[in-house]
């Protein structure tokens, strides 16, 4: 034996399993189930979303026969908190959650270039990724001194550059740059953070590291080439005495060559003194002795 039991719907129930399915900057999609199963008829819903930021009320409504509804919540704003309240339009019992949508996003390509007396800060515009994103809310940029374990906050700007200025040798700073918090700092963008250090030669870690090796070029470079012109100098020297010494030679040869015998002819000294032993001296001539030429 069996018996078919229906039950009566109860419209103050609340809907069941309400939860996000996705978040963005600007929207949230959410999604629950009607308090009972198989609705036979359009149901109502009252989807009341609060700020909790701005503290203001926003009432959506929802008309479904479905069992499960999914419902995408817009115009919220990056980095907001809010409050979701789903429940029947006839005031039953509610379902509620707190949703927080995802901040704009940190600014790209944060540099530091080191100047005499300060710093300079600059990043790419935060417009030209976040559609939400409207210069006119500016930046404000934070600095962490690890040494002192102090947080400082250093002001804002609607440039993409920032001056930072007395700094302190020997200490290092961490510096963020974010979309300006709104209502009391509630709303934030995510930081894009640089880390600064070795302050004592004026430049941080990845500058440094620069730095160095463009100073190690600097010194190799100049020796490279000195020695270079060194060497250089020395070929030409050897150079020119090797062809001096060629042409001395071949003059040498040139001076002693016979062209009856085809060779070259050298001397010693002793011959040269035999020659002059054998030969007469020659004395002064007279006047009255005739010279004869033939």
């Amino acid at each position: 034996d069996y018996v078919v039991v229906k039950m009566i719907p109860d419209n103050r129930l609340p809907p069941r399993h309400l939860h996000s399915v996705h978040t963005g900057k600007t929207f949230a999609v959410v999604k629950w189930e009607s308090p009972y199963d198989s609705p036979d008829q359009d149901m109502l819903y009252a989807v009341a979303v609060k700020d909790l930021v701005r503290k203001t009320d926003k009432i959506y409504k929802v008309k479904t026969r479905n069992s499960t509804v999914e419902y995408t919540i817009k115009k919220l704003e990056p980095g907001g908190k809010y409050h979701v309240i789903v429940q029947l339009g006839n005031m039953s019992k509610e379902s509620s959650m707190k949703i927080n949508t995802v901040p704009l996003s940190a600014p790209d390509a944060l540099k530091i270039i080191t100047e005499k007396d300060h710093i300079l800060l600059f990043w790419k515009s935060l417009a030209l990724k976040e559609s939400n994103f409207n210069e006119s809310r500016g930046y404000e940029i934070h600095m962490f001194d690890s040494l002192m374990n102090i947080t400082a906050y250093l002001g804002n700007t609607t440039e993409n550059f920032f001056k930072v200025s007395n700094l302190k040798i020997g200490h290092n700073y961490s510096f963020t740059v974010q979309a300006r918090c709104l209502y009391s700092g509630q709303m934030c963008g995510e930081p894009a953070t640089l880390l600064y250090d070795e302050l004592g030669t004026g430049e941080d870690s990845s500058a440094a590291k620069a730095g160095r090796s463009t100073d190690v070029a600097a010194i190799v470079v100049p020796v490279l080439f000195l020695l270079l012109v060194t060497l250089g100098i020395g070929f030409v020297v050897l150079y020119m005495r090797h062809r001096r010494l060629q042409n001395s030679f071949t003059a040498f040869a040139n001076s002693h060559y016979s062209s009856r015998l085809g060779s070259a002819i050298f001397s010693s000294g002793d011959d040269l003194g035999d020659e002059d032993d054998e030969a007469p001296m020659i004395t002064g001539f007279s006047d009255d002795v005739p010279m004869v030429i033939a």
